[in-house]
């Protein structure tokens, strides 16, 4: 998952780049809540093991 969120956060950096209006601001979208999703799943697992 965090694969997909480095991913989407290129994809941003190059459309960015590039000029594109809509595109970046989207995938940058994606890319952060990607992020999210993988940083809450390992606290939970992280927690998990501690207890």
């Amino acid at each position: 998952m965090v694969l997909w969120a480095i991913i989407f956060a290129i994809i941003a950096l190059i459309a960015g780049i590039l000029k594109f209006t809509e595109v970046p601001g989207h995938i940058s979208a994606i890319a952060k809540g990607l992020f999210f999703v993988f940083l809450i799943l390992f606290v939970v697992s992280f927690w998990i093991q501690v207890l």
